[in-house]
């Protein structure tokens, strides 16, 4: 029993302790505006998606501004392979054909999305869901290789709806589908998607919640993990590959938005629970911090 209660004591002790570490990055940010690119096993998982829907809403209770762009890759291909359409890539873009953007939008903008306004209305924040399309909130053009159909990258953003909104109190949650100048819908990595938003917000922080634990300076092993960079180093890391593959565009965004005025970029493993808070609110953080 004394050994219970004891238990017990520390327990409340580090909550105390963590409550009071985070006092300071609390009065920071409050009113500041943070962009949440959600995808991953953030998303898959349940347990997970729950801890991070509970994140969103602590940052909203706590005066942060949350803007929420997701991805939703897996229900995609889920969806696709349910019509008899077989997913392809082509150079890890997506190839989307008029049929698989149809399947696209219907998942990204009907379900993925409606689904994280209602769990987050739910958690006890107000949330909206939007696309691209939304306020030409982004305008799409086409990325410009050959053979990957309806694949666009961000060519303008009208920000005016989700200042609006976010000065309104809601949690934007915005789906990377667009249309071009001629009404036509793009398929935008959400990556990219966040880092324009983030941009054109002139944002406090865009994290981006990955299957990572950030950007590690030798892939295989973890504790090469590099916590904090400046834009050249960042720059210098891709130019030298040590970052490769999937984490090209992650860092590539991060970089661009960093040069066009956020003020922090995190690339953080979405697989650890409450990584959003971990990274933002305690000394250590979680993640790779790039600042310009």
């Amino acid at each position: 029993m004394d050994s219970d209660r004891e238990n017990l004591k520390q327990a409340n002790l580090t909550r105390v302790r963590v409550l009071s570490e985070a006092l300071p990055y609390i009065q920071k940010f409050a009113g500041r505006t943070v962009v949440i690119k959600y995808g991953g096993a953030a998303m898959k998982d349940t347990n997970l998606k729950e801890g991070v829907i509970r994140d969103i809403v602590f940052l909203y209770s706590v005066g942060l501004r949350p803007v929420v762009v997701h991805g939703g890759g897996p229900e995609i291909n889920s969806w696709l392979e349910r019509l008899g359409i077989e997913p392809q890539f082509k150079d890890g873009l997506r190839v989307t054909d008029a049929a698989t953007m149809d399947v696209v939008e219907m998942v990204l903008v009907g379900r993925v999305n409606k689904e994280l306004v209602a769990l987050i209305n739910r958690a006890g924040a107000l949330a909206v869901g939007l696309c691209g399309k939304d306020g030409n909130l982004i305008t799409a053009r086409q990325v410009g290789k050959e053979g990957i159909g309806f694949v666009g990258e961000v060519s303008s953003v009208n920000i005016k709806l989700v200042k609006s909104l976010v000065q309104s109190g809601y949690v934007p949650i915005i789906s990377s589908v667009a249309a071009d100048e001629n009404g036509q819908a793009h398929n935008i990595n959400a990556d990219t998607a966040a880092g324009e938003i983030a941009a054109a917000l002139d944002a406090e922080k865009l994290i981006l919640l990955t299957d990572t634990p950030g950007i590690l300076e030798d892939y295989r092993d973890p504790t090469t993990l590099l916590t904090k960079l400046q834009i050249q180093q960042a720059r210098k890391l891709i130019d030298r590959g040590i970052v490769g593959g999937g984490m090209i565009p992650k860092v590539e965004c991060c970089v661009r938005s960093l040069a066009q005025g956020v003020r922090a970029a995190h690339i953080i493993d979405g697989r650890i629970a409450h990584a959003l808070l971990l990274e933002i609110f305690t000394n250590e953080g979680i993640g790779s911090m790039i600042v310009a």
